[in-house]
């Protein structure tokens, strides 16, 4: 039997979980919603679905199986609310919800309802990271000592959606945004989490040309549970795009590049990583939820993980405004799954 599925938001991303609707068998998209009528009338002829405005209408009218929800940040939780209590299972873009205790109500409404749950969280999908796990995992290298992360990427551009400058919506700027991709990657990785935050920040939008109340660069340190020190270097101005993760062994080191390539270093020098290709990150993380939502399997992004990098990025804005380092609260690493 297909499983039925709703996409409320048709932005950028909306697509890319189209495509993969397209690619997994047994799996049908019945309709778009998005308060843009010409986008979501656009992606649905593209698609061959029908399209709404409201997306509390296309749910009632449509009765999908689950949703995917790309929205802005801050309807991140209403809109999830409303799909559970009507019986939707649910796809959540990142991050989760603005807060925790957002995400926390997210959490309660999809139990509450008996529907599945994951936070697209799309790190964990890529080839990429998948191949540096499997490196980790073998201890080749001998012990993880350490893992440095960065991104630069021009955040204050004309393309980039206005809601993303304002706080109250977006919750935050390149921290949230991409910083949830970041934290995500390092907890998966180390298979740990985060316990500590220092952090500093800039909010220079103004010199970029953008009128925005959202910081532009950040520097994260973070403690973690195995005592793996982790650091995130996030820069948004005028950059070079950058995105790579370095992991420090005590005999070698691995470098990660997404869209690029896995390295490991021998006698001093790095040499590349065969990989084979695999399936599209949208594809295997859309199969494996519709595999939960069958009962076929687990989700692996649950909400209590979601809501822990949350909790980070929580910890990370206290500690740039407080200038000390902030502790996640121990009360959330004990509802972990």
């Amino acid at each position: 039997m297909d499983v039925t599925v709703a996409v409320i938001g048709a932005g950028i991303i909306a697509e890319e979980h189209l495509q993969a609707v397209e690619a997994v068998e047994g799996l049908h998209a019945l309709a778009i919603a998005d308060i843009n009528a010409q986008k979501a009338e656009m992606l649905a002829e593209r698609y061959n679905t029908r399209s709404y405005i409201d997306y509390q209408d296309m749910i009632k009218t449509e009765t999908p199986n689950m949703v995917i929800i790309t929205l802005p940040h801050y309807l991140h939780k209403e809109a999830s609310v409303f799909s559970a209590e009507q019986g939707c299972h649910i796809l959540l873009e990142k991050p989760m919800a603005l807060t925790a205790a957002e995400c926390k109500e997210i959490i309660q409404s999809a139990r509450e309802n008996r529907v599945q749950l994951m936070v697209g969280h799309i790190q964990q999908y890529f080839q990429e990271n998948r191949t540096a796990k499997q490196i980790v995992q073998q201890k080749d290298l001998g012990s993880l000592v350490m893992i440095n992360e960065t991104r630069n990427l021009p955040y204050f551009t004309r393309e980039r959606p206005r809601w993303f400058f304002e706080c109250s919506k977006a919750g935050g700027g390149i921290v949230m945004n991409l910083g949830a991709h970041c934290i995500d990657k390092i907890q998966w990785l180390l298979d740990t989490k985060v316990s500590q935050v220092l952090a500093a920040m800039t909010y220079k939008g103004e010199e970029a040309g953008v009128a925005a109340d959202v910081e532009g660069s950040g520097l994260l340190f973070l403690h973690t549970e195995r005592g793996i020190p982790a650091s995130i270097s996030l820069a948004g101005y005028e950059v070079i795009p950058k995105q790579r993760t370095e992991l420090i062994f005590t005999n070698g080191m691995m470098k990660v590049e997404m869209g690029k390539g896995v390295w490991v270093s021998k006698n001093g020098v790095y040499e590349k990583v065969a990989s084979t290709k695999e399936t599209l990150p949208f594809v295997r993380q859309l199969t494996d939820f519709v595999r939960a939502v069958k009962g076929e399997g687990t989700v692996k992004k649950s909400g209590p993980y979601a809501k822990s990098i949350i909790e980070v990025l929580e910890a990370g804005y206290q500690s740039h405004e407080q200038g000390k380092m902030v502790s996640v609260p121990p009360e959330r690493r004990a509802d972990q799954p």
